[in-house]
């Protein structure tokens, strides 16, 4: 028979054993509540996916119009001066600086659509900035044509020989002008010298008014012309020279925003073009914007004061 002693400690070590961990049941999981289900993330109904794509859509064709125009397409919000009250401040940053090599130039905005037609021509000014117009003329061998250029002063003239010439002197033209006789332009188009003059802007082409039946005229018209090209919704070209006086660069701008006027009537059928912004700036100078006046607001400055060597 155990003793008093040994039932004691058998059930000490039966309260310091470990108690056995519960089973837990396997339940169905269809039976299980609906908040223990994981659920997964629908991908939506068909008609949650088309607003989707329709969203997507509107955004893409906002984004789009943003752009259609050049950031040139607004005005300015700065101050706009006078003719002289730009020329004199313009005048002041360039003290100091040989007034040979110092011009005043032009800008013109454009609202315009990208992808449009540009805006491009030949202007002669009333006051020439330069020149030292030097042209070639691309026309037959003792043709009539060949005739007219020799007589216009032209510093270039044939077909073939001139064709040489280019070739072998690709870097350093003796030229800045080149107009072809109708004549001659299949033998220009077999030259293939449009990647030498391609990118000197010098290749003729019934584009840029540069081929012709009269040379003549056209080498008259040339003689103190500048060409001028919107690019990126604005138009920049030399204006005047900084010692223009205020009537002679007042003429050379209103001749260049009248032409431009012209062609963009011209291409009303095609686009809808807007001149919105006229800038003044010089080689080293600020813009200006101008708001269409002439005299300066200062009564103490008078324009013969801008006439006067700097």
């Amino acid at each position: 028979m155990a003793s008093t002693n040994q039932f004691i400690a058998s059930l000490a070590r039966l309260s310091l054993s470990a108690s056995p961990r519960p089973v837990n049941a396997t339940i169905p999981r269809f039976l299980a509540p609906s908040i223990v289900q994981t659920r997964c993330k629908s991908a939506g109904t068909v008609a949650m996916r088309a607003r989707e794509r329709e969203k997507e859509k509107l955004k893409k064709r906002k984004r789009q119009q943003r752009f259609k125009e050049y950031k040139y397409a607004a005005p300015s919000k700065e101050e706009q001066y006078s003719l002289c009250d730009a020329m004199r401040y313009l005048r002041a940053a360039e003290v100091g600086r040989p007034p040979s090599s110092v011009t005043y130039e032009v800008s013109l905005k454009v609202r315009t659509p990208k992808n449009s037609p540009v805006l491009r021509n030949r202007i002669r000014l009333p006051y020439p900035i330069k020149n030292d117009t030097r042209i070639a003329v691309i026309c037959k061998e003792g043709s009539g044509a060949m005739q007219d250029a020799r007589a216009g002063g032209a510093v270039a003239f044939g077909e073939e020989s001139l064709f040489e010439l280019i070739k072998s002197k690709a870097g350093n033209l003796p030229f800045n002008r080149l107009i072809c006789h109708a004549d001659s332009e299949a033998a220009l188009k077999k030259a293939g010298l449009g990647r030498i003059l391609g990118p000197k802007g010098l290749m003729p082409s019934i584009k840029t008014n540069t081929i012709t039946k009269s040379v003549k005229s056209l080498m008259h018209e040339m003689v103190g012309a500048e060409n001028y090209r919107e690019r990126v919704g604005a138009i920049r070209m030399p204006i005047g020279n900084i010692q223009f006086t205020p009537k002679m660069l007042s003429e050379n701008v209103r001749t260049l925003v009248m032409a431009v006027k012209e062609n963009i009537t011209d291409l009303e059928d095609k686009v809808d073009k807007k001149l919105i912004e006229v800038v003044l700036t010089s080689t080293n100078g600020p813009g200006f914007s101008l708001n269409g006046l002439f005299n300066p607001t200062d009564e103490k400055i008078q324009p013969a004061h801008l006439s006067t060597a700097m």
